[in-house]
């Protein structure tokens, strides 16, 4: 914490898209021009999208000193929990920070999705780390959504922020989950907060064999598939030779899976800013929880198969 007569809490951004990210230096914008808090920045030094809870164990990190105007800045070499981490370790400043918020994330992390994102991961290990955090994604849709919508985003849930705060320095905060939230396409003309629960929403994917790297869409980290990318024309099956020594394929979207009503996605695509407590633990469905309970016990009177 800040030592002084004007006692400011601390606010620790960490994201997947990189420290140079739009999302991240929108929020970073907006929490500083605020004048509120004691803004930090601890942020993979490159594009870390839907490695979810990666983390660096063989490697040392490299960590850069930043140039953020209004906060003190650190991007680091490995991954979103990575940087959570170092940044909440105090070899980087010298005190823990109040509140983690990982994002602004370019693309909605919702249902299934929350597995894969880095993002959520961010506010995870903060979590992990017994300190308060919040995951912010905002749902970008190619050719509507531009830029400064990530400003406006940021701007829609600073009263989350401020409030979360608030309940922190009043010892009121629950320490036993994190928040996700999500900001719709639309925001200008969002309907207001929503407490939602974690959906089974999910982009179905495939594989399309591919002749070079530039070859196909941009993925966003949700991995939905941008239609403002520019794409080429898929290559005809003769000219792909499955003689080469090294086969190249890239994911592409084939379907969506959305069948929870009350879920966060379906009210995020209702024009709500979506907000999700998770925890670190997923609890089975009772109806597998009672199918194992009776196989279990049987499974020694099977036959064993040697390989």
């Amino acid at each position: 914490m800040e030592n002084g007569s004007e006692y400011k809490p601390s606010v620790m951004v960490t994201n997947d898209d990189g420290i140079d990210a739009p999302g991240l230096r929108s929020l970073v914008r907006v929490l500083v021009s605020s004048n509120l808090f004691n803004v930090l920045v601890c942020a993979p030094d490159s594009e870390k999208s839907a490695v979810s809870h990666c983390v660096s164990w063989q490697h040392a990190l490299s960590v850069k000193k930043v140039d953020i105007s209004g906060a003190t800045a650190f991007a680091v070499s490995g991954t979103p929990a990575d940087s959570t981490s170092i940044g909440l370790s105090k070899v980087l400043f010298p005190f823990v920070p109040d509140l983690v918020v990982s994002g602004i994330n370019m693309g909605s992390n919702c249902g299934y999705h929350v597995v894969y994102s880095g993002t959520v991961a961010g506010a995870r290990e903060a979590f992990f780390n017994g300190v308060p955090s919040v995951s912010l994604s905002y749902d970008w849709v190619g050719g509507k959504s531009k830029v400064d919508d990530f400003v406006l985003a940021a701007e829609a849930c600073m009263p989350i922020i401020t409030a979360i705060l608030a309940e922190i320095k009043n010892n009121t905060y629950p320490r036993n989950c994190f928040l996700n939230i999500d900001v719709p396409t639309d925001v200008a003309n969002r309907k207001g907060y929503r407490l939602t629960k974690q959906g089974k929403s999910i982009y179905k994917m495939g594989w399309r064999q591919v002749v070079s790297e530039a070859q196909g869409g941009q993925m966003l980290s949700t991995m939905t598939m941008d239609s403002s990318a520019s794409k080429e024309a898929c290559v005809e099956e003769n000219t792909l030779s499955t003689q080469q020594e090294h086969l190249l394929f890239k994911r592409e979207v084939r379907g969506a899976q959305v069948d929870e009503d009350d879920g966060d996605y379906t009210f995020l695509q209702q024009g709500y800013i979506t907000v999700t407590p998770l925890g670190a633990l997923s609890p089975p469905p009772m109806d597998g929880v009672e199918f194992f309970k009776g196989w279990l016990p049987g499974v020694h009177e099977h036959v064993s198969f040697s390989v």
